[in-house]
């Protein structure tokens, strides 16, 4: 191959390989942005007035979702049920999850899930349901959370009868027996744990932007580089 050959083929290879990494760094800043879109409506969502449970009947979980909701209910503790294999500060347990009625009658008989928090378990699916139990009657303030996409598998732990690896609605509504509401409320509070037989609350996912705009600036940097090195070798050729 010629040099002048050598020097196109170059060319060609350089120029393709920095639009990849452009097109790589303009798909990061694409992504900053629905990120920091995301975060202005939980944040204006997080500051609006707290919602009764009774309030979101018949509203759309993508409305409501992140929405701070007041709830006073009788806990069904006799059909809890954990999501197993989670973590907290980097130690194994469980999500305690425990259905209630609401005081005031609006859900019927259908469940509404609360996500009571976090509950220490050495092999991620076994804890003592009775130690973990709070007043009959909760009266708390919770964050609305939709269940996350339907994944292919097994939701139910064949190991645990109340452990679900996956939380799919039609799954808890069959092992508890009625039917749940289509969101799970995530109780807000003391995430720290003083007690490992007593749920602790989970933290809400932090607001912040990811790291996107570090991922563009380096696929950026790599264009640059290839381009770079291409009229360094140019430059060479000639001389």
């Amino acid at each position: 191959m010629s040099s002048t050959a050598k020097t196109i083929t170059f060319g060609i290879l350089t120029t393709v390989a920095a639009a990849v990494c452009v097109r790589l760094g303009i798909w990061q800043l694409d992504r900053l942005q629905q990120r920091r879109t995301q975060n202005a409506i939980v944040t204006e969502r997080g500051v609006a007035p707290v919602l009764s449970v009774a309030d979101l009947r018949g509203q759309d979980t993508s409305v409501t979702h992140w929405r701070r909701v007041r709830v006073d209910a009788v806990a069904d503790y006799e059909h809890e049920l954990v999501h197993a294999t989670r973590t907290q500060n980097g130690s194994p347990g469980v999500h305690l999850l425990t259905p209630v009625h609401p005081l005031d009658g609006s859900w019927g008989d259908t469940a509404v899930l609360v996500l009571r928090g976090y509950l220490y378990a050495a092999d991620g699916r076994t804890v003592d349901f009775g130690k973990a139990r709070e007043s009959d009657t909760l009266h708390v303030e919770t964050l609305l959370t939709s269940f996350p996409p339907v994944r292919a598998g097994q939701a139910r732990m064949q190991s645990s009868p109340r452990a679900m690896r996956l939380l799919n609605p039609d799954s808890i509504a069959t092992l508890i027996g009625r039917p749940v509401a289509p969101f799970v409320l995530l109780v807000l509070g003391d995430t720290t744990m003083t007690d490992i037989t007593r749920p602790s609350r989970v933290p809400p996912p932090p607001i912040t932007e990811g790291p996107h705009l570090s991922y563009a600036l380096q696929w950026f940097s790599f264009a640059t580089v290839f381009v770079v090195g291409f009229l360094a070798f140019t430059r060479t050729r000639r001389k």
